[in-house]
C-alpha cells in the first residue's frame, strides 16, 4: 500500500486489509442481489405478516433479543399474539394511508411507508416486566404487512415542534439558493447540523449509469477534503442505484453490526428470501461494509436526490462512530430530502426556461432569414444556424444533395449520418455527446477515424433527408478519488476496493465526448424541423403542382407543334404544285423574272416543307415513349453507320473507336438517331481542305454523377460517384464558347443554309431532347485536343452525352 494512503487509513481500514481475501472479482459486487440478502441490521427486528390473517410468515432471528420472543414461537402463529388486533389494525391503517387503499407498494419509484409507536408487554433484557416502547415502520409488500421494529429511544418522546424550526429554517435557506451547486451546498450544512454525522456531501451522478462527483460538502475539523473529487460508477452499481430510487433515505446504523438472519431463509412460494427493497434495516452488503471500513466510516445515512423519476445524485453521510437515527429524525431527512430534489427540480428548471427563451429568440432570428422559403438558405453563411446550437458544425442531406455549415464535414460522419438516422423516429431529436462510445470506438479511434464526439440529428423522412449539428471533442480534466479504470488494486493483503480520498488523488482526462445537448437545444431543434419540414412540404405540393402544369403545357405545345407541322404541310405543298403548273403552262410568255420568281416560291415551299417535318419529328419525340432496353452501343454505333458512314466517307473522315464501348440501358432507335445525327455533324464540319486528316472518335468515359461538374472524376467522388458518358469527338472547325448554347437550340446554325452541307438546324436540338428524355444530360467542349497529337486539323468538337445504365452495369 503507498505511503501517502497507509498515512491516512484508520486502524480498522488497516485491518480490512490484512484480511481481505487475496482475489477479488468486482463483478461479484456488481451482480450481487442486495435486496435479497436474507438479513437485518441488528438493532431492530422485522416481523412480516400475512395481510389477509395476519399470520406471521417472516421473522428475524433476533427477535428474542429486540421482541422478547423466540423467532420459532413467532412463525406461523397470529401477529396479534404480540402487539395485539388493536395495535395490528392501526399498522394496517397506517400502511393504507401510504399505499392509497391498500395497494401494494410499487415496484417501480420511491416506496411508500409509515411509521407509528407501539407497545409490547413483556420482560426487558434483565428479566423485569414492563411495557416497552418502539418505533415501528411499516410498509405493504405484496400479500405481506412488513413490521420493522426499533427500540425506542432513551430521552423521552419525539416532540416534531422542537424539531420543525429547525427543519423550517433549512428550507427557507434553500429556497434563497440560486442555482444547483448552492442548492447542494445549504443541504448539506443543514442535514449535518441536523443529525451530527461527520461528513456530508452532496453527490451528482454523470448519467444514469456513470461516476459521480462531489459538488458540495460540509466536514468536521481534520476530515480530508472531497470536494470537486470524481468518483468511479462501480462505487454504486446497478443495482444499489436502482434502490436509492426506490428509497429516500438508507441508514446504517455500525458497520460492524452482525446480521440477524431471518426465519425461514428463503419463502415457500419465491425460493428467494424475502426481498427487502423497501426495508429501512435491510443488512448490508459485505462488499459496501468494506467499502465504507476502507474510507474511515462507521455509520452512514443516504438520502437520495430524484430528478422527473431518476436518481440524479444522492446526500450522502459519514459518521466516524457508530450512530442510530430514530424514525422521526430519519423521517425529517426524508422530508428535507424531498424537498431538496423539488428544489433541484425548480433551479434546474428556472435555468432551463431562460435558456430555452434564450434559444428561441436565436432561433426566431434564423427563420427571419429564411427569405426565399427554402431550406437551402439555412446553410448560408450568417444565418446562424450552427450558432444556434452551439455546434461546430451542421449539414443538411436532401436527396442527393448535401449543404454544409460551419467548420467543413468530417469525411466519416457523412457515411454515418444515414445509418443513424435510420435507427430514429422521423421529427424525433437523436442526440449524443459521446458518439464514440456510441459507436463502440475508443476516443482514439475515433479521432483517427475523423469522427467527431457528439451529434444531434433530426430525421425528416425514411429516405435519408436529415438535418444535424455537430461538435468536437472536449477533453475535460478530472480528478478522481481513485484510478477509474482499475477500481481494484493490490494491498498487502491481496486485491481489494481501493480506499478513496483526497490522498489518493488519481488525475485523468475524459476523451471522446463534447459539451453535452441541452434540454432547450434540443426543443429549439425540434421545432426548427417542423418550420423547415413545413416548408419541405410546401415546396414538393408547389413542386408538384408545376410540373403538372408544366407537363400539361408541353403536352399542348407538343399537340400544337404536331397539328401545325401537319396541317400547314397541305397548303405548302399547294403553293408549291401551282408554281410548278404556271412555270410548265406559262413558261414560254413569261418573262425571266417572273420565272425566276416562281421559282423562288417553290424552293421556299419546299424548304418550309422540310422544316415542317423536323418540327413534326420533333414533337413526336415528346410524345412517344421510350422502349428502354440493355443494348450494346457497339452494335448501335453499327447500325447508325448504315446512315451516316456515306456522309463520313464523302468527306474523307476516318472513324475511330479506341476501345469496346459499354452496354447501357436505352432506346435502341433513339440512341442509334443520336450518333447518326453526331457523326453526320462530324462530317458536316470537319476540318477544311489541306488542314491535315479528318477523323471522329466515338469513346465511353466515367464522369461525375449528375448535379457534380461535368469534368472527368478519375476518384469516384463522394458526391454520387460516377456513371458512363459516351463521347463523339472530332478534330473539326469547332464551335465558338459563347455559340455552344445556341446550336443545341431548335433551327439554329452557326453558318448559312447552303454552307457546311446544308441542313435545318434540327440535329443538335432533336439530340438533346433524345438525350434528357433517358433522364441523361449533353454538354459541348471546344476546342478540345484530339486525343492523337499527331492528328492535325482544327480545334474540334466534343459532345458529351450520359444515359442510365442497367443495374448489372452500374459499379
Amino acid at each position: 500500500m503507498p505511503d501517502d494512503v497507509q498515512g491516512w487509513l484508520t486502524p480498522r481500514a488497516v485491518a480490512a486489509e490484512a484480511g481481505v481475501s487475496q482475489e477479488f472479482d468486482l463483478s461479484q459486487c456488481v451482480r450481487e442481489p442486495i435486496h435479497l440478502l436474507g438479513g437485518v441490521q441488528s438493532y431492530g427486528a422485522l416481523i412480516a405478516a400475512r395481510w389477509d390473517d395476519a399470520v406471521v410468515d417472516t421473522v428475524s432471528r433476533n427477535a428474542a433479543e429486540v421482541l422478547g420472543r423466540e423467532a420459532g414461537e413467532l412463525l406461523g402463529r397470529p401477529v396479534t399474539e404480540l402487539i395485539g388486533a388493536e395495535q395490528w389494525a392501526l399498522a394496517r391503517e397506517s400502511a393504507e394511508a401510504v399505499t392509497d387503499s391498500g395497494a401494494a407498494a410499487p415496484q417501480e419509484g420511491p416506496a411508500s411507508s409509515g411509521v407509528l409507536p407501539l407497545t409490547l408487554e413483556g420482560e426487558d433484557d434483565e428479566g423485569e416486566g414492563g411495557a416497552r416502547l418502539f418505533d415501528v415502520t411499516v410498509h405493504r409488500n405484496g400479500d405481506l404487512l412488513v413490521l420493522e421494529f426499533e427500540p425506542r429511544a432513551e430521552g423521552g418522546p419525539f416532540v416534531f415542534q422542537n424539531f420543525y424550526p429547525r427543519v423550517r429554517r433549512a428550507l427557507q435557506k434553500l429556497q434563497g439558493a440560486t442555482d444547483v451547486t448552492e442548492c447542494c451546498a445549504a443541504a448539506v450544512r443543514e442535514i449535518r447540523t441536523l443529525t451530527g454525522y461527520d461528513r456530508v456531501v452532496a453527490y451528482r451522478f454523470d448519467g444514469r449509469d456513470g461516476p459521480g462527483q462531489v459538488i458540495a460538502e460540509d466536514r468536521s475539523e481534520g476530515r480530508e477534503p472531497w470536494l470537486d473529487l470524481w468518483f468511479p460508477a462501480s462505487d454504486i452499481p446497478p443495482q444499489a442505484r436502482r434502490l436509492y430510487a426506490r428509497n429516500w433515505i438508507r441508514v446504517i446504523g455500525d458497520v460492524d453490526d452482525r446480521t440477524a438472519g431471518l426465519v425461514p431463509e428463503l419463502r415457500a412460494d419465491t425460493g428467494q428470501p424475502l426481498d427487502l427493497s423497501a426495508s429501512v434495516l435491510r443488512t448490508v452488503s459485505g462488499y459496501h461494509l468494506e467499502y465504507l471500513r476502507n474510507i474511515g466510516v462507521a455509520s452512514s445515512m443516504s438520502v437520495s436526490l430524484l430528478h422527473e423519476g431518476e436518481l440524479w445524485g444522492l446526500i450522502a453521510c459519514h459518521g466516524d462512530e457508530p450512530r442510530l437515527l430514530s424514525p422521526e429524525v430519519r423521517a425529517a431527512c426524508e422530508f428535507f430530502g424531498i424537498a431538496l430534489s423539488l428544489q433541484l427540480a425548480a433551479v434546474a428548471g428556472r435555468e432551463e426556461a431562460d435558456e430555452l427563451a434564450r434559444t428561441r429568440r436565436a432561433l426566431a432570428a434564423v427563420l427571419a432569414r429564411l427569405t426565399s422559403g427554402a431550406p437551402d438558405d439555412l446553410m448560408r453563411p450568417g444565418s446562424g444556424l450552427v450558432e444556434l446550437l452551439d455546434a461546430d458544425g451542421a449539414v443538411l442531406l436532401r436527396g442527393t444533395e448535401t449543404l454544409t455549415a460551419g467548420a467543413p464535414l468530417p469525411d466519416a460522419l457523412s457515411g454515418l449520418l444515414a445509418r443513424l438516422a435510420q435507427d430514429g423516429s422521423v421529427g424525433e431529436v437523436w442526440s449524443s455527446d459521446r458518439l464514440p462510445e456510441v459507436l463502440g470506438l475508443e476516443p482514439e479511434e475515433a479521432e483517427a477515424e475523423g469522427i467527431p464526439a457528439g451529434l444531434l440529428l433530426l430525421p425528416f423522412n425514411r429516405d435519408g433527408d436529415l438535418l444535424a449539428w455537430w461538435r468536437r471533442e472536449q477533453p475535460a480534466p478530472r480528478e478522481w478519488a481513485a484510478d477509474p479504470s482499475r477500481p481494484v488494486r493490490t494491498g498487502p493483503g491481496g486485491e481489494r476496493l481501493t480506499p478513496r480520498g483526497s490522498a489518493a488523488v488519481y488525475r485523468a482526462t475524459v476523451r471522446g465526448r463534447s459539451a453535452p445537448w441541452s434540454a432547450a437545444q434540443r426543443v429549439a431543434a425540434g421545432e426548427l424541423w417542423r418550420e423547415v419540414s413545413g416548408l419541405l412540404t410546401r415546396q414538393v405540393v408547389a413542386l408538384e403542382a408545376r410540373n403538372t402544369e408544366l407537363a400539361r403545357t408541353n403536352e399542348d405545345l407538343d399537340s400544337f407543334a404536331h397539328a401545325a407541322a401537319h396541317d400547314l404541310k397541305e397548303p405548302l405543298r399547294g403553293i408549291s404544285n401551282a408554281a410548278a403548273f404556271i412555270v410548265e403552262d406559262a413558261g414560254t410568255v413569261l418573262d425571266t423574272t417572273s420565272l425566276r420568281r416562281l421559282t423562288t416560291v417553290r424552293r421556299l415551299a419546299e424548304r418550309m416543307d422540310g422544316l415542317l417535318d423536323s418540327l413534326l419529328h420533333f414533337s413526336r419525340l415528346g410524345q412517344v415513349g421510350l422502349e428502354r432496353e440493355a443494348l450494346s452501343v457497339d452494335e448501335v454505333l453499327d447500325d447508325a453507320l448504315v446512315v451516316a458512314g456515306g456522309r463520313l466517307a464523302e468527306q474523307g473522315v476516318t472513324l475511330v473507336r479506341p476501345a469496346a464501348l459499354p452496354r447501357l440501358r436505352a432506346d435502341r432507335e433513339r440512341l442509334r438517331e443520336v450518333l447518326e445525327n453526331l457523326l453526320v455533324n462530324a462530317a458536316k464540319y470537319a476540318a477544311d481542305e489541306g488542314a491535315g486528316e479528318r477523323r471522329v472518335w466515338v469513346e465511353a468515359v466515367r464522369v461525375a454523377a449528375p448535379g457534380r461538374a461535368p469534368e472527368e472524376d478519375e476518384g469516384g467522388g463522394a458526391d454520387g460517384g460516377t456513371v458512363t458518358a459516351l463521347v463523339v469527338r472530332d478534330n473539326g472547325i469547332g464551335i465558338p464558347a459563347g455559340q455552344q448554347a445556341d446550336v443545341l437550340q431548335l433551327f439554329r446554325r452557326l453558318h448559312r443554309r447552303d454552307e457546311r452541307g446544308g441542313g435545318s438546324g434540327v440535329g443538335l436540338a432533336v439530340v438533346k431532347r433524345i438525350v434528357e428524355r433517358h433522364g441523361g444530360r449533353l454538354w459541348l467542349e471546344s476546342p478540345a485536343a484530339a486525343p492523337d497529337a499527331d492528328c492535325g486539323g482544327g480545334p474540334g468538337t466534343a459532345v458529351w452525352f450520359t444515359l442510365e445504365e442497367p443495374p448489372e452495369a452500374r459499379p
